[in-house]
């Protein structure tokens, strides 16, 4: 019998966790309240809408990869931006088309991988992708496909994992420090999907080979903060304790350079 190669048993693994608890469930509420889920992931993250340039998109072709729920995806069409989504997850792209229809917008959603995007070469003015390529397990393959349906000139604009960051020291006290894992370790264990990856700033320019403009610049996430309401996994007395007590004043203070999102800015070459 034809066995499963390890690459793809890790992209199944990561399909089937993000249908199970697709990103930001915890705060739809139990009436798919997808408005409560947007307002909580603009606080959460207030530079998401300066770093994606959702009002400078008007009749632009642009391309999500990764729209998880579409709170992005749906600020896209809200714009006037001819936006296509993909995600690997059908559960994603079910609610995300919810979403939209709710709204009245009509959606262009496709379950889809990445690292083998199904549109032509030299198709989308932007590629925007945010916290999803460091859950593939070929986070260079998607940045190769994002760089061939990019036209000439087009915007890449993405978030991956910064490494090391606040909240991947603070997975390694709970799951790595007494157990020999790595910081890195920890991350690809138990941050969100299995073998997730983050990246230097360095590490990140490596994956960036072939463009120009590239700007990196890193921010806080809620987890860094711990501002995210805890998961499943952290619900116990001891968790709701840290999560009251958490000096955030002075991690903001202090933790500049600890930040786990890395929010990068690239160009694909003008045709000459």
């Amino acid at each position: 019998m034809p066995q499963t190669s390890p690459v793809a048993g890790l992209k199944e693994e990561v399909r089937e966790f993000w249908n199970a608890d697709p990103c930001g469930s915890r705060y739809l509420g139990d009436h798919a309240d997808f408005e409560a889920h947007a307002r909580a992931r603009y606080q959460l993250e207030p530079y998401i809408h300066e770093f994606a340039g959702f009002a400078q998109s008007a009749g632009q072709r642009v391309l999500e990869v990764g729209v998880g729920m579409g709170a992005d995806y749906l600020e896209w069409l809200k714009a006037g931006a001819q936006a296509t989504g993909v995600d690997l997850s059908s559960i994603s792209i079910e609610r995300a088309k919810r979403r939209c229809e709710m709204a009245g917008l009509t959606p262009d959603l496709r379950v889809s991988d990445a690292e083998h995007l199904l549109f032509p070469d030299d198709t989308f003015d932007v590629v925007y992708s945010y916290g999803v390529m460091h859950h593939s397990p070929d986070t260079p393959q998607c940045i190769r496909e994002a760089w061939r349906v990019l036209k000439p000139g087009g915007a890449l604009r993405i978030m991956i994992y910064h490494h090391a960051s606040l909240t991947g020291f603070m997975l390694w006290l709970r799951y790595g420090f007494l157990r020999g894992k790595s910081l890195r370790q920890s991350v690809r264990d138990h941050l969100e999907s299995p073998g997730t990856k983050s990246y230097t700033r360095e590490e990140a320019r490596t994956l960036l080979q072939g463009f120009e403009q590239i700007e990196l610049r890193q921010a806080f996430s809620p987890g860094d903060l711990l501002l995210n309401e805890p998961s499943a996994r952290f619900q116990g007395l001891a968790y709701r304790f840290v999560w009251r007590l958490y000096p955030r004043f002075l991690v903001r203070r202090l933790g500049a350079r600890w930040g786990l999102f890395l929010l990068i800015s690239a160009r694909k070459p003008a045709a000459t």
